[in-house]
């Protein structure tokens, strides 16, 4: 891959791509991603055979380069692109490295697929997954905090670093309702659940993870069948931690047994619990803070890897809560 810049000022940028075989992948199903990269950045991008050529202002034709040359290189280690992608290798193009930030192309394998970051957040993320005994991941939906989890829960079980895994979740937006529903307890809870299931099917073949399930290797349980136990050797994955009690967070963080790891997310602006009950996953935070062995990584709304819309709608929710905190917190006049 070869990029020129034309040397007079807002002409723009040039592409051209050695392996012709990636490019309508790179492109998109009619040059969808490039459309996208246009209207993301207000620049036009032009594609003849295998150049390319990007005009706008120099500062957006560089993110524009940066992003398809990310992406690029992305389909040439094997993996997919798609507007999430895209979106997400905009937003990394037009945000300045840290010093001592990890690199992106830290990446987990399972049976079914290849997982790598797709933002520096994720890759923090993972490190973190990969060095710490417990690791609570925070932020908004859609930003991979349960699916890098259990897709490092998996690696971990494939290799034999761990003997089983067992994820939960607090069933609390059941609430009294749980006994009127129909079915056994496992097809009550189930729906509460199914988000983990889902992750667990992307990861691992549809018959291994019924034979895992089957065999006690994967466990899916709500919070409550948690308490009194000991849980060794295993990797331990909470979701929705946000609507967790003090109490329940403490219980469940003192079952940490022998070689065990722990996962725990949520998101503290998504809280189901009782007005003025306080997270227990907020108490945890406060109360663990320079613990030896934990660590905490933080997304943000910036960090939303769904459909490009989602990472909007999540922006959007969050600005009008940060106005109505202010009008809370502002005196009288």
């Amino acid at each position: 891959m070869s990029v020129e810049r034309d040397t007079a000022p807002g002409l723009g940028v040039h592409m051209q791509f050695d392996d012709n075989s990636l490019l309508a992948a790179l492109f998109g199903e009619r040059d969808q991603h490039l459309d996208q990269i246009e209207r993301e950045l207000g620049v036009s991008v032009v594609s003849r055979g295998n150049r390319l050529a990007i005009s706008g202002p120099s500062k957006r034709t560089d993110i524009a380069r940066d992003a398809l040359s990310a992406l690029y290189q992305r389909l040439k280690r094997g993996l997919e692109v798609d507007s999430g992608a895209v979106e997400a290798a905009l937003r990394s193009a037009g945000e300045p490295r840290q010093a001592g930030e990890p690199p992106v192309d830290a990446e987990i394998r399972t049976r079914k697929r290849r997982v790598v970051p797709r933002n520096p957040a994720q890759a923090a993320y993972i490190k973190a997954l990969r060095e710490h005994e417990l690791v609570f991941g925070l932020g908004p939906a859609g930003t991979g905090k349960t699916y890098l989890a259990v897709a490092m829960a998996v690696d971990l079980l494939m290799t034999g670093a761990v003997e089983r895994i067992i994820l939960s979740r607090p069933a609390v937006e059941a609430g009294e309702r749980l006994g009127f529903l129909p079915g056994d307890l496992r097809e009550k809870v189930d729906p509460y659940l199914r988000p983990l299931y889902d992750a667990l099917y992307d990861m691992l073949p549809g018959e291994q993870v019924l034979k895992r399930l089957g065999s006690g290797e994967i466990e899916i349980a709500p919070l409550a069948f948690m308490r009194g136990r000991t849980l060794a050797h295993a990797y331990v994955i909470l979701d929705e931690a946000q609507n967790t009690t003090p109490v329940q967070m403490k219980m469940f963080l003192t079952r940490l047994g022998e070689n065990a790891r722990m996962a725990v997310t949520g998101d503290l602006s998504q809280i189901d619990l009782p007005r003025g009950a306080k997270s227990g996953l907020g108490d945890a935070i406060e109360t663990l803070r320079g613990v030896e062995g934990v660590a905490t990584v933080h997304f943000s709304e910036a960090d939303v890897v769904r459909h490009p819309l989602v990472s909007r709608i999540v922006r959007a929710y969050g600005e009008r809560d940060r106005q109505q905190l202010g009008k809370e917190i502002s005196p009288d006049p």
